[in-house]
């Protein structure tokens, strides 16, 4: 992706292996630490519009949620031969060396909650008291932000201005700084915190 006009990419001090080994990260766009928006289900009047394009899943993540189908398919209510399109894209990006796509069914992810909000598959990991990162897409846990050719960034949506809860709440990096810690650890976040604190808001 080219940079951003307004991108500021500070290079951090050493590469971050993801927990999963991909992707790495060894630099930041510092708009991160600036831009802001409305988290933790805050704001109602989104639709959840971030869920409406589905989500590339690394086909790690696919074989975990296939091997749990015989559970998930009663809460979910959809067969699993319907959770996936039939892409299979190579992108040393994400684990396993490639990823597939979750299907958009009548505007959302198949995985939308569509009688109240939020994902289903963090919802049901929840309710049987497990870590939802073991089945949630990575890049819907660190959204709105991502990681693009050891670059974490804004998504396009923040970038382009079409994210709904954009410009309100709290910085992109506050919101997903828990996130971040999970996929790649305390030393990040370390590193992160400070330039955090010496960006200008």
């Amino acid at each position: 992706m080219a940079p951003h006009p307004q991108q500021t990419i500070i290079p951090l001090s050493r590469s971050y292996p993801n927990r999963h080994g991909v992707p790495l990260i060894d630099q930041v766009d510092a708009t991160i630490f600036t831009a802001t928006y409305c988290c933790d289900f805050a704001d109602p009047s989104c639709a959840d519009a971030c869920c409406a394009y589905g989500v590339c899943v690394d086909t790690e993540n696919r074989q975990r949620l296939l091997d749990h189908a015989e559970e998930l398919e009663p809460y979910l209510g959809v067969d699993r031969r319907d959770w996936f399109d039939d892409s299979c894209v190579s992108d040393a990006e994400f684990p396993g060396g490639s990823y597939t796509r979750t299907r958009v069914v009548d505007g959302g992810c198949v995985f939308l909650n569509r009688s109240s909000r939020g994902c289903r598959l963090h919802a049901h990991r929840l309710a049987t008291g497990r870590d939802y990162h073991q089945h949630k897409p990575t890049l819907c846990s660190l959204f709105p932000v991502t990681i693009d050719g050891g670059l974490l960034r804004p998504s396009s949506e923040v970038l382009d201005g079409s994210l709904v809860c954009r410009e309100r709440g709290t910085t992109l990096y506050h919101g997903t700084r828990n996130e971040l810690r999970y996929y790649y650890g305390d030393a990040l976040i370390a590193e992160l915190d400070r330039l955090a604190t010496s960006s200008p808001m």
